[in-house]
């Protein structure tokens, strides 16, 4: 089995459970703190796990540049994120615009698994094309998506609609110009646009996040993990990934309970989970950034 058949398997998988989820909305969505808790519970464990190996990638690319210090690179990931969680409480609609940017790309970017075509300014069709994620709940639940960002401490202005529609239109046609792949690009958009259409911005994300792109990631990883035998390389991946994994569901859950006495069940999860996510991204992301430059370079 290669990369690329297990990603259109699972694009092909992804879309009939998202599908069949529609009809079953209702059920779904009986209790709202109940749902509140399981996408919490999802994103704390299968969602996070994606990013699990960067403490491995982080002492390679150490070794690689010769530093023998490996305490450096968990002081400057912890710090980071922590200078992510401050700026979000100082600087809170600045911050969350900035996250919502670098996640769109990271995003559209990531999900790019399929053959590409090579050509100009593919970030920028990265950008647009992972904005769709961003977007599509802020058209389809407005209401409730503001009331997010209202919980997050960021208050919203007018919202345009013609041109948040705009912008959805974009990103699809970023996805068909990115990718040679038009059937899986069709298939990856319209999910998302039938998850954000049926159930909360919540829901909707946690699905999207834990069975796309955090399989979706996991999935590359594994195949760099072992390129022959995709089982045993999925067994390397879970045996390296449980750890990190397992210590940030705890800072996660930890988090939750702090400020729960202080916050609505819903309000907290929804603070810790983006924020939460908020400052694993960046460094995250920064890691990824600093491996391609290394590996362009040499």
């Amino acid at each position: 089995m290669t990369n690329t058949y297990i990603n259109k398997y699972h694009s092909l998988l992804f879309f009939f459970i998202c599908f069949v989820l529609n009809f079953f909305k209702e059920v779904l969505q009986l209790n709202h703190d109940l749902g509140a808790f399981i996408c919490f519970f999802l994103i704390a464990t299968l969602g996070i796990s994606h990013g699990a190996l960067d403490n491995q990638k982080g002492l390679n690319l150490f070794k690689k540049l010769e530093i023998k210090n490996i305490a450096f690179f968990y002081l400057g990931y912890v710090v980071l994120a922590i200078l992510v969680i401050s700026c979000w409480l100082i600087f809170s609609t600045f911050t969350l615009i900035i996250f919502l940017l670098v996640a769109a790309f990271h995003f559209g970017k990531e999900d790019n698994v399929f053959e590409l075509r090579k050509i100009k300014l593919v970030n920028l069709l990265h950008l647009s094309k992972g904005s769709l994620i961003i977007l599509a709940p802020l058209y389809f639940k407005t209401k409730e998506t503001v009331e997010i960002f209202t919980i997050l401490n960021v208050s919203m202005g007018n919202i345009d609609e013609r041109l948040i529609i705009g912008f959805m239109i974009l990103g699809i046609f970023s996805s068909f110009i990115v990718n040679r792949d038009f059937l899986y690009s069709f298939l990856d958009c319209f999910s998302i646009i039938l998850l954000n259409y049926t159930f909360s911005p919540l829901v909707a994300f946690t699905i999207y996040f834990c069975f796309l792109h955090s399989i979706r990631h996991s999935i590359t990883l594994v195949f760099e993990l072992d390129n022959k035998n995709f089982l045993n390389g999925a067994k390397i991946f879970f045996k390296k990934a449980l750890p990190l994994t397992v210590i940030t569901a705890i800072i996660f859950v930890s988090s939750f309970y702090a400020i729960n006495n202080y916050y609505s069940l819903n309000s907290s999860i929804l603070k810790v989970v983006f924020i939460g996510l908020a400052s694993l991204t960046f460094p995250h992301i920064l890691l990824e950034y600093l491996i391609e430059k290394y590996e362009k370079r040499t």
